[in-house]
């Protein structure tokens, strides 16, 4: 089975789950019209993937099969047995992509591209799907470059994908977990009321709490909060410079970074 199809079934697996537990137990009340939302917000997953295919001949996953057999990288010059090549190597990648998510709000280019997924004034599944196609090709450019140094094993490279998606998915979920459980959750894996602070008008909130599968390392670098100022269930999402329903038209959205 191709790699494309794996993750196809496991993201549509994933988001219809996760879209079911939504409209069964939602957490907060939508500010937006829900279709118009997601119609934008899953044309960006089109528009993203079209991207992707155009301007990169290879993906994270390509150039991990290549370099794995040549026993390129530092994981293949340290000739590591693959039952600690393989854990490590999905480590490293976690602790890539929290730097990259932590550059993405510091480095003001980098913002300027980023800024387009915390503008979504309402928190649910489909705020996973709404990042701008220049920010995903350099997002795998940057996982192309991870994976040439490190010489991760191909199958480790396509199972974080798989994860990495799955947890974006569920992190940014509309829907309530039993307070004694999503407290002994968040040690392990990022969860919605964790990444919901995230998303906060308040630029003190948003700067917080970077990581996508794993919560050890906002922990780590000192850049975990645990609750929102506000109550989480009515709190402001989004930022301020973006506070109508029409700038989350696929147009307008294209666009917003040059704004």
């Amino acid at each position: 089975m191709s790699e494309f199809i794996v993750r196809l079934i496991s993201f549509a697996g994933i988001f219809v789950l996760v879209g079911f537990l939504e409209w069964k137990y939602p957490f907060r009340q939508l500010a937006c019209r829900k279709g118009f939302r997601w119609l934008n917000n899953m044309g960006l997953v089109v528009v993203d993937s079209l991207a992707l295919r155009i301007v990169l001949p290879v993906l994270a996953v390509g150039v991990a099969e290549h370099v794995y057999s040549q026993q390129g990288g530092l994981l293949g010059w340290l000739n590591m047995p693959l039952w600690l090549a393989a854990p490590l190597g999905f480590l490293l990648l976690d602790l890539a992509i929290y730097a990259q998510h932590w550059a993405s709000h510091n480095v003001p280019l980098l913002w300027r591209l980023h800024r387009m997924h915390h503008a979504d004034l309402d928190f649910d599944v489909s705020t996973a799907l709404r990042f701008h196609p220049i920010e995903i090709v350099g997002s795998m450019v940057y996982k192309i470059a991870l994976v040439w140094a490190l010489g991760i094993h191909p199958v480790v490279v396509l199972v974080f994908e798989i994860v990495l998606n799955g947890t974006a998915l569920f992190n940014h979920a509309n829907f309530s977990i039993p307070a004694r459980l999503e407290r002994v959750m968040r040690w392990f894996v990022v969860t919605p009321d964790m990444h919901r602070v995230h998303h906060s008008i308040r630029p003190e909130e948003t700067n917080s709490n970077y990581g996508f599968n794993f919560p050890w390392w906002d922990r780590l670098f000192g850049t975990y909060v645990a609750q929102p100022k506000s109550n989480p269930q009515t709190m402001p999402i989004g930022i301020e410079l973006f506070r109508t329903e029409s700038d989350s038209a696929l147009h307008k959205l294209l666009i917003q970074p040059f704004k």
